[in-house]
């Protein structure tokens, strides 16, 4: 996903909407780039957006499994609240921010910065270094704050997420009760379809209510001259993008960020809910003394 990440981006700190719909920009902005830069063009920034990518979905499941456990007395499968799961979340997503803004802000610079270039870095702990010894710290956390106002995109997903499996796991023992089957460990797992659709549809509602924040982080941790004369803060980002594009321009790369996001957001929730209870399968046959793989 990394060029349509790249692409969205480059739109969100861009003055001028792209040309032709949604997949024509698109394609003529992922042509457009591999012609001037080649393929190496398309993944720049990989380093940083992949280790910003797993720290982040690491960390976060770490804290928000954690927060679960002690919310539910420590029981996990025991469902909680929309307001708990709303709490956990914000909560997690919140530590998490804070912990990989420098690693976002190295790479929306080297997104949005040219291969070679004096302001281009290297990598991710090229970009760290640089930004430390110019900027200082400040740097590194710029952009933090509306991090942290994004805690309310990963809080609604996973809000409206855990209802809706909660709600399907109901139907599922509903329907083992109708039919007289025991309900076992090794049935406590949804379809794939369904944590697919889930997920994606979670993930969409929470994107489209909080996308604005993105476009105004992107534009203040970009290094570009208009950054640095009008996107220095969120007030004058705001106003300015107000001012020079209107509505609009708050959801700029929206519908290339759908198409990107949407895809990873999925693959990631159907492998994560694969493997917890994968693991929760063989921890319970361990402790009835079975074998994972046996009566298979």
């Amino acid at each position: 996903m990394n060029p349509l990440d790249l692409l969205k981006v480059k739109f969100q700190v861009a003055t001028e909407p792209p040309k032709g719909g949604i997949g024509k920009s698109i394609w003529f902005a992922l042509k457009d780039i591999q012609a001037r830069d080649g393929w190496r063009g398309l993944y720049r920034g990989l380093g940083p957006n992949i280790a910003g990518n797993a720290s982040s979905w690491g960390l976060y499941f770490l804290f928000y499994n954690q927060l679960k456990r002690r919310a539910s007395g420590d029981a996990l499968d025991t469902p909680l609240s929309a307001g708990q799961y709303l709490l956990c979340s914000a909560e997690a997503s919140a530590v998490t921010a804070v912990m990989t803004n420098p690693i976002w802000v190295v790479k929306v610079r080297m997104f949005t910065s040219q291969a070679g270039s004096p302001m281009a870095y290297r990598g991710l702990w090229d970009g760290f270094r640089s930004i430390y010894a110019t900027e200082g710290i400040r740097g590194l956390y710029r952009g933090t704050a509306l991090a942290l106002f994004g805690v309310s995109n990963g809080a609604l997903q996973f809000m409206a997420y855990e209802k809706m499996k909660a709600w399907g796991f109901e139907q599922k023992r509903k329907r083992f009760k109708k039919l007289g089957k025991e309900y076992t460990t090794d049935d406590d797992k949804l379809s794939n379809t369904s944590y697919t659709v889930m997920s994606g549809a979670a993930k969409l509602a929470a994107l489209t209510a909080t996308y604005p924040y993105q476009v105004i982080r992107s534009r203040m941790q970009n290094n570009s001259i208009l950054a640095q004369t009008h996107h220095r803060t969120i007030t004058t980002t705001v106003r300015h993008t107000w001012a020079n594009e209107g509505v609009s321009g708050f959801y700029r790369g929206l519908g290339t960020n759908l198409v990107r996001v949407l895809p990873g957001t999925c693959v990631t929730f159907v492998v994560y809910e694969n493997l917890a209870w994968l693991l929760k399968r063989a921890a319970a046959r361990r402790e009835s003394g079975k074998s994972i793989f046996s009566g298979q």
